[in-house]
């Protein structure tokens, strides 16, 4: 058998098996009694074991089997679960998850897992809660060597790298007659804040202030000083031996067992157009006489036996850009076609018309599906993560999950992964407080953020909320101008949303202390690049004690649109049918002004209205000779808002067209298309109009 043939199947079954492993395990800690979550997870592993076997990962095989066999005494009533035998499953998820990162990037799966497997055999005798030479691995597994980097901090360094900036690894040794160990550390810590941001020390920042290191400790920093110069300058701190510099590059960061987001598909990354997979099937026949799929989980066998073929096919997304660049063009034609039948009037020829519109819909239906995936499979790595990070901060949170199904296209969803990691692990570390200061503040113990998706327009909005202390506006002013994003006098100027928009400006922070979860304020400038180079844009609200909230806005990047097109005296304009709730015509006596604003009754409520022909510039629209008022009132997320329109023209399937990097940021405007009869109509951005 070709194993190469399988290969990709594999990756991709076992990054289900896994992140199916995650999620069950995540739902047993919360219900440790419940047997049958253990024979799902059971099942998964028992499968990813054959496929890792058959496949020829031996490794994989065996720590898996070694997980295998710790559940199988669980689900037998052999064996109650506690803390050390969730935390030991979870590193050797883990260490599995490290282990096909490997594999995808052309390695052999091999990985040293002797001290996780140490744990699982002391648990299975039974000697781990008594067993001192059990829980010397497991500690070793926990602790830092200083050369290993979780998702977080690879992706700043690596996304670091590619914006044309320098990383060092630095290692600092003490003299031995060095008294106070924490404030030598301290002042090297200090002279590299200035010179740059750092991303990552071991041990922790916390331990080198209680004086929990040895000699020596280590970091990964970005520098915006040459190598030579960052070494003599930590050296001149007094009491320090040596500092052992190192310029890091991708290569030499993977070797250090950096890799990219887990799960995240290489760029010659492949769509699975169904959800039936005949690896899982294949290979765990191999190493198993009756194996079963695990519920719930992407994988499964064909349910028609042995007859049954695979009903999945992988395209590569480069073939569906193709696909969908053709069926633009076809588009075009077909309301040009449209047009023409309409004109000439021919029976002969508007039947075929029509027929063809009937068959062209329905592929476009088609052929839109195909690149589309729901943002769960991004948002369901994040509870393992909030899980972890929680535990290791000391602090109760829970993470609330909605509108998981929202779809969006898959060139976005590979690429939204990291700034979302960014945002939650600060909002946990620096939003969310300890749960003395929540109590302290009549809180409820547990912090919550909530994590939610939903489509308005053609846009999804992504949110991260939080109800923890908010953002502290004066401070963050006071560090903005000490840190020269902006001078004194501008910003006396500046409103409450400038000010929390300050946050991103690069190498922003207001930690009192180094800390290795938030990313020391690179973070969230890496965010602001990363969302506006998919052309979305994020916000953030936030009110001091009640929690902040950050609101990411991101096109479908559909092709194809359903529109309505209007006029506005000479100019024609397309605005999605998916942002409009109804159109109307208005009276000019109903239109209200409050507070100088115009307002209109809708359904009992009042809602403000927007003049679209004050927002573009229409000159060749006078709205204010008008005796009444034609509007269509759209919606974003919950809140509604009217818009003045000239003439409405009907609808229309549209091509979305971008207005190339010459004009962007033009305000309301998300692209343009072409009409029917050639014109160039622009799509207005109805988000844009409600604030």
């Amino acid at each position: 058998m070709d194993m190469n043939a399988y290969l990709s199947m594999f990756i991709d079954e076992s990054n289900d098996h896994l992140q199916s492993l995650n999620e069950n395990l995540l739902k047993l800690e919360s219900a440790p009694e419940d047997i049958s979550i253990v024979q799902v997870i059971f099942r998964s592993a028992h499968t990813l074991k054959g496929m890792s076997a058959t496949m020829g990962f031996e490794d994989l095989a065996s720590l898996t089997h070694e997980m295998e066999n710790v559940l199988d005494l669980v689900r037998n009533h052999k064996l109650r679960m506690d803390n050390f035998i969730f935390d030991t499953l979870f590193k050797g998820l883990d260490a599995l998850e490290s282990m096909v990162q490997d594999i995808m990037g052309g390695g052999t799966g091999k990985a040293d897992v002797a001290s996780i497997v140490t744990s699982l055999k002391s648990i299975v005798k039974g000697d781990y809660k008594d067993d001192s030479a059990a829980a010397k691995p497991a500690a070793a597994v926990a602790g830092d060597d200083g050369s290993t980097l979780d998702q977080f901090q690879s992706s700043i360094l690596l996304q670091s790298i590619d914006a044309g900036m320098t990383v060092f690894h630095i290692v600092v040794t003490l003299r031995d007659d060095c008294v106070l160990k924490a404030a030598r550390a301290y002042m090297v810590f200090d002279f590299l804040e200035r010179s740059g941001e750092i991303v990552k020390s071991s041990p922790s920042s916390q331990d080198i202030e209680q004086e929990k290191f040895d000699r020596s400790f280590t970091v990964f920093t970005i520098a915006s000083i040459p190598e030579a110069e960052l070494r003599s300058g930590i050296e001149s701190v007094s009491e320090i031996e040596s500092a052992v510099v190192t310029q890091l590059d991708k290569e030499s960061l993977q070797q250090l067992g950096v890799s990219t987001a887990q799960g995240a598909p290489t760029a010659s990354a492949s769509i699975a157009v169904d959800t039936v997979s005949a690896a899982s099937a294949q290979a765990a026949a191999a190493a198993s006489p009756a194996p079963t799929a695990p519920a719930g989980s992407a994988p499964a066998a064909p349910a028609s036996g042995g007859g049954g073929g695979s009903r999945t096919i992988r395209v590569d997304i480069d073939r569906l850009d193709s696909l969908m660049n053709l069926f633009s063009e076809l588009l075009i034609d077909r309301v040009r076609l449209e047009q023409l039948a309409s004109e000439i009037r021919r029976n002969e020829l508007t039947e075929t018309v029509e027929h063809m519109s009937r068959v062209s819909s329905d592929l476009q239906n088609i052929v839109l599906k195909l690149r589309m995936v729901p943002v769960e499979s991004v948002f369901n790595r994040f509870p393992r993560m909030v899980r972890d990070l929680a535990k290791s901060l000391d602090k109760k949170i829970e993470l609330v999950i909605s509108g998981a199904d929202t779809e969006l296209d898959r060139t976005v969803i590979d690429e939204i992964g990291d700034p979302l990691v960014h945002l939650l692990r600060n909002s946990l570390d620096h939003g969310i407080e300890s749960v003395a200061d929540r109590l302290a503040a009549g809180k409820p113990e547990t912090g919550t953020v909530h994590l939610r998706a939903y489509h308005s327009g053609n846009h999804v909005f992504i949110e991260v909320e939080e109800d923890g202390r908010g953002i502290n506006a004066d401070r963050v002013k006071q560090t903005a101008i000490k840190n020269g994003v902006v001078d004194a006098e501008s910003a006396k100027r500046l409103t409450d949303s400038e000010i929390n928009m300050l946050i991103f400006a690069a190498g922003f922070s207001t930690a009192d202390k180094i800390s290795d979860i938030s990313g020391r304020g690179v973070g969230l400038d890496v965010v602001k690049t990363k969302i506006e180079s998919l052309g979305g844009h994020v916000s953030v609200e936030s009110a001091q004690g009640r929690g902040t909230k950050f609101s990411i806005q991101l096109p479908l990047t559909l092709s194809i649109i359903s529109a309505m097109l209007i006029k506005l005296g000479a100019e024609k304009y397309a605005i999605p049918l998916s942002s409009i709730v109804e159109t109307a015509i208005v009276p000019r006596e109903q239109i209200r002004k409050i507070h100088g604003n115009r307002m209109i009754d809708y359904r009992g409520s009042v809602i403000p209205l927007v003049s679209l022909a004050q927002v573009l510039g229409c000159t060749s629209f006078p709205e204010e000779e008008e005796h009444e008022t034609e509007i269509l009132v759209i919606r974003k997320g919950t809140k509604l808002c009217a818009v003045t329109v000239d003439e409405f023209l009907g609808q229309s399937e549209i091509v979305l067209k971008t207005l190339g990097k010459y004009l962007t940021n033009i305000e309301a405007i998300s692209g343009a298309t072409i009409l029917g009869d050639g014109q160039v109509a622009l799509i207005v951005d109805p988000n844009a109009l409600i604030k």
